[in-house]
This record gives C-alpha cells, sequence and structure tokens, in this order.
C-alpha cells in the first residue's frame, strides 16, 4: 500500500475494539473541530439552523412525509417540526400538500429548492473534508476511502438500521 505513518501502522496491526476506536476519534479533535467549524460557518451564511438542515436531509430521502413522521425522525415534537416545516416553506425549500389518502392530513415534501441546498451542503462538506485528506500520502488517502467505503457500506443509524446510500447503492 505504501509509507504510511506510525500512528496509521500502529493502529492498522490490531483490530480496534469500540474504546480503542473512541480514543483514537478523540484523539482526532483538531479535524472534528475543523469539520464542525467549517459546518457551523456554511449554516450561518445559509441562515439554516442545524434541526432545519436534518429536516432537510430526512426529507431528501423521501418522496413526502406527514408533520408527524418528520418529528419522528428529527426528533422533535410535532408542534415544534410544523413550526420548523412553517420556515422552511416561508424561504420555498419544502411544501406543504394535502394527503391523497387522508384529506385532513398534511404531507411535507422538498421542493426543488430545497433539493439544490441540501446538493450545495452535500458538495461544500465534501471539499471541505477532501481539502484536510489532500495532504496526507497516497497511502494514508487509501485507508480514508477504505474506512469511507466500509461506513458507507456497514454503518447503521442511531436506531440501529443501516444507512443507505443514495440513490440504494451499498458497494459491496
Amino acid at each position: 500500500m505504501g509509507e504510511v505513518s506510525g500512528a496509521v501502522e500502529s493502529a492498522g496491526r490490531r483490530i480496534q475494539n469500540p474504546r480503542e476506536l473512541s480514543g483514537r476519534i478523540a484523539m482526532g479533535r483538531a479535524l472534528w473541530r475543523e469539520l464542525v467549524i467549517g459546518f457551523a460557518v456554511q449554516l450561518g451564511e445559509l441562515q439554516l439552523g442545524f434541526t432545519q438542515l436534518a429536516a432537510l436531509y430526512v426529507l431528501s430521502e423521501a418522496e413526502a412525509l406527514s408533520v408527524a413522521e418528520l418529528a419522528a425522525a428529527i426528533g422533535r415534537s410535532p408542534s415544534a417540526t410544523s413550526r420548523l416545516v412553517n420556515g422552511l416553506a416561508h424561504r420555498s425549500l419544502v411544501e406543504r400538500t394535502r394527503d391523497v389518502a387522508d384529506r385532513r392530513q398534511r404531507s411535507v415534501a422538498l421542493t426543488r429548492r430545497g433539493r439544490l441546498l441540501v446538493a450545495v451542503i452535500d458538495r461544500a462538506r465534501a471539499a471541505q473534508f477532501l481539502g484536510i485528506v489532500r495532504p496526507l500520502p497516497p497511502a494514508e488517502r487509501a485507508v480514508v476511502a477504505m474506512a469511507v467505503a466500509a461506513l458507507a457500506t456497514r454503518a447503521v443509524t442511531r436506531r440501529g438500521r443501516l444507512i443507505k446510500a443514495p440513490g440504494g447503492a451499498t458497494g459491496g
């Protein structure tokens, strides 16, 4: 694979148990700080809160959801989620429609503008991550690529479900 630093080599010599892995992640605090600050700056520029962003991402994976379904997905109350949806609708990022099956129920879906905003955020986060990874030696970039591939195909959500890649691709 090529030359890797001593830290990377020693980490790869044995399987990390969760506690050891947690320690390694904690040691990467500077990396996390850079990613979080970059994310916070972008959200500030977009005048978007983290919970609003979470709602946009949930909606980007669904054709439409009820406010109750969206609330459950982002861990907020239906009333708080309804207010959040109002703000996103005011910015033309989501739209409400009457549910076909139950005319009393309203569904929420991303607008084209909302989908474009999620894509802009995705590209900016990818560019920031690549900017951090690019200076690594090729062999260490390969290790990062393998780790990202492993996470993309095997990682689970906080609720224990497999995280799906956009479009349903899982790699193999």
